[in-house]
């Protein structure tokens, strides 16, 4: 089973809410990690891929672009369309949501 997996080790799930931040954080219940691409897979296309996320005060992301490609244009692709369905603690600014940005880093890798 090949493994897409954001690059940083999880945290430990918080408890009930997530803790106020000046950036966007990915609720734990509501952000998948992408799925490895079955023609990437058979190829065995490997890599990193880095998005960045501006999201809006609701926790919804407004634009997903890519800051790093992996070299497959699968991958990339599932890392961009994983994390447009995500859903996030919105950043706040003096208690009160706000936009704000985040990258995140996926290492796609085949299983051995």
């Amino acid at each position: 089973i090949a493994e897409a997996a954001p690059a940083e080790p999880a945290p430990a799930p918080a408890p009930a809410a997530v803790a106020p931040s000046d950036q966007p954080v990915p609720l734990p219940d509501q952000s998948p990690a992408p799925e490895y691409p079955a023609a990437a897979l058979r190829r065995g296309e490997s890599g990193t891929v880095v998005v960045r996320v501006d999201v809006d005060a609701n926790g919804v992301p407004l634009d997903v672009r890519l800051v790093q490609r992996s070299g497959s244009r699968d991958l990339d692709r599932a890392a961009q369309e994983a994390v447009r369905n995500w859903r996030f603690q919105p950043a706040q600014s003096n208690g009160q949501p706000m936009q704000g940005s985040l990258e995140i880093p996926f290492d796609f890798k085949p299983a051995q």
